[in-house]
């Protein structure tokens, strides 16, 4: 009996989660995190999410893009009602929000469509600034490590304070 119990349990948890939407951008957060790994070595990888236990690095970044991803997505669903609200046909060729957004035949996905570009888009600029300054801090390491470490620290987060740091000054 209380496996059946757990096995019910366990579907009605799974069922939704089967049917939830994915991301609004066009690549999920582990896919985010395999481009991260593959743009930096495993060691500033670690440095970067999981500086105390290597091992659960992967996981915290999906973690940490997971929560991008939700505030990016609630971000641009902000902006593109404040977008429908203010539209004027006029300023668009005529077109209404949306016939300039939508993709089916009568247009009523606009508004999903609006907020899956805007925030894909500020996802990719994000993933590009964090590699970006991955890229600058491995350099930057390795051209002056005394400087490097005067600026970061020692410890083992110092890869991660750089390119926290980095990301920041690029606009992430």
């Amino acid at each position: 009996m209380k496996k059946l119990v757990t096995i019910t349990a366990l579907l009605v948890l799974a069922v939704p989660t089967a049917f939830a939407a994915p991301p609004a951008q066009g690549t999920s957060p582990a896919q985010l995190c395999r481009a991260q790994q593959a743009g930096m070595s495993a060691a500033d990888f670690a440095s970067l999410y999981a500086p105390a236990s290597p091992k659960s690095a992967f996981g915290r970044c999906v973690a940490a893009r997971q929560q991008q991803v939700a505030q990016n997505t609630a971000n641009a669903a902000k902006t593109c009602s404040a977008e429908r609200a203010g539209w004027v046909t006029a300023n668009h060729a005529g077109k209404s929000f949306n016939e300039s957004y939508g993709a089916n035949d009568n247009d009523r996905n606009a508004f999903g469509k609006c907020v899956s570009q805007k925030a894909k888009v500020q996802t990719e600029a994000q993933q590009a600034a964090t590699l970006s300054a991955a890229k600058q801090c491995k350099a930057d390491r390795a051209a002056n490590r005394a400087a490097f470490d005067a600026a970061y620290g020692t410890k083992r987060n110092a890869f991660g304070k750089c390119v926290s740091a980095k990301s920041k000054q690029n606009g992430s």
